[in-house]
């Protein structure tokens, strides 16, 4: 099934989401800064709009096998992909290592789906979902790097615009970049300015863009269990390649503070990689008067150890 990325795939998306997915809540946070709550979305996280998107797109182009979808993922792709395949009636065959948390386990498993433990490391659960897809004819998923699951992802852009009129820049968090891609291609085409966060230690975008084409990065940061991709997209670099996108990098210590700073403020709790897009805030200057809206992506987390 041939996509490309690009504003019209990101509509045709939210055609396809609608009266499925949660719109995005956006609050008031501070002086000219709101917050897109994107956490309450089904899962806990925004993979629910790509995920839900994906299939949709494949079952109205008949292209869902009998053998249903299948992906390689213990976190909020895995999730979402099996909660979009419940809801559209789709079986769903998720692999996991075998020493995944069982609560990860057991929640796949409360969404229907058949959940496969193979081997202890994240590679050896891969290989074995693309064999599994290559017998069985599976519809292999992917978390962040596909234009579907990308385009999906960009339909929280018009739903902060419809939010927030007068809107000057979004700030997400990056790890493969699917979030990035989607929301910077709808940004782009209102001329809005988006900002892509990561972890100095886990920068596969900024990596990309320095090199000028996708590398394999190391991956070391407390925000590494939801941005810890290794490679960042094709679409995301050429997002950020764009004249309406900027990446910046933070330390951990200020993706730590931004998280406390959101529970005590606030009373939010969220993932390291959801307070990510707010560590910029605090380590960056930003022109006075705009209007910035920072997404706050997913809250798969465990909130004792705020």
């Amino acid at each position: 099934m041939e996509q490309q990325l690009d504003y019209a795939a990101v509509r045709a998306a939210a055609g396809r989401i609608s009266g499925a997915v949660r719109p995005a809540a956006v609050v008031p946070a501070a002086e000219g800064v709101w917050y897109a709550l994107e956490y309450l979305q089904h899962t806990g996280s925004f993979k629910a709009r790509g995920a839900h998107n994906f299939l949709a797109a494949h079952r109205a182009a008949g292209t869902v096998p009998a053998a249903g979808v299948t992906i390689a993922s213990g976190g909020n792709a895995g999730l979402a992909c099996a909660w979009a395949a419940r809801a559209q009636g789709v079986p769903a065959t998720v692999f996991l290592p075998a020493n995944a948390p069982r609560v990860k386990v057991e929640r796949l498993r409360g969404y229907g789906a058949d959940v496969r433990l193979v081997g202890d490391r994240y590679a050896e659960a891969l290989a074995a979902c693309r064999e599994f897809a290559a017998d069985s004819g599976a519809l292999a998923a992917h978390a962040y790097d596909n234009p579907l699951v990308a385009a999906g992802a960009g339909t929280l852009l018009d739903e902060i615009r419809a939010a927030l009129p007068g809107l000057d820049t979004v700030v997400v968090a990056v790890g493969g970049g699917g979030l990035f891609a989607g929301v910077a291609t709808a940004a782009h085409a209102h001329g809005i300015r988006v900002v892509a966060v990561e972890p100095e230690h886990c920068r596969a975008l900024n990596a990309a863009l320095e090199a000028g084409r996708p590398i394999d990065v190391p991956v070391a940061s407390v925000a590494a269990d939801s941005l810890g991709a290794t490679r960042a997209s094709a679409d995301a670099l050429t997002a950020v390649r764009r004249d309406n996108a900027t990446s910046v990098l933070v330390p951990d210590e200020a993706i730590t503070a931004a998280r406390r700073a959101l529970w005590r403020d606030h009373r939010i709790v969220v993932e390291a990689g959801a307070a990510t897009a707010l560590a910029a805030l605090h380590t960056a200057p930003r022109p006075l008067g705009e209007r910035v809206a920072v997404v706050l992506c997913g809250a798969n987390t465990d909130p004792g150890d705020l």
